[in-house]
């Protein structure tokens, strides 16, 4: 049985982990940004779309589901190389002109 006494310990010294921090904080909007929202809206209404072509059995309305779900991950990816993502000039300026947030 390992003695786990506080003189033990006080003459054993432990070793300490060594730390790997990021080299600066990340970004603090939080996917708060027009890419993310425009993408994650239209995937839900593909989705929704989609769903109740299911229920009603009506391939082709599913098909235009899936297409809207497409479509949305398509928009996202464009608006954010067009700055609009996490991290973007867009974004970094609409912070910078509500504070941050």
């Amino acid at each position: 049985m390992a003695d786990s006494s506080l003189a033990h310990r006080a003459q054993n010294a432990t070793r300490t982990e060594t730390v790997n921090l990021p080299r600066s904080a990340p970004p603090t909007n939080h996917g708060k940004t027009t890419a993310a929202w425009v993408t994650v809206w239209m995937i839900l209404v593909g989705a929704l779309v989609a769903s109740v072509a299911v229920a009603l059995a009506q391939i082709p309305l599913f098909v235009v589901g899936l297409g809207v779900i497409v479509a949305g991950l398509v928009v996202g990816g464009l608006l954010r190389l067009a700055g609009h993502g996490q991290g973007g000039e867009a974004t970094k300026a609409r912070q910078a002109r509500s504070g941050g947030h």
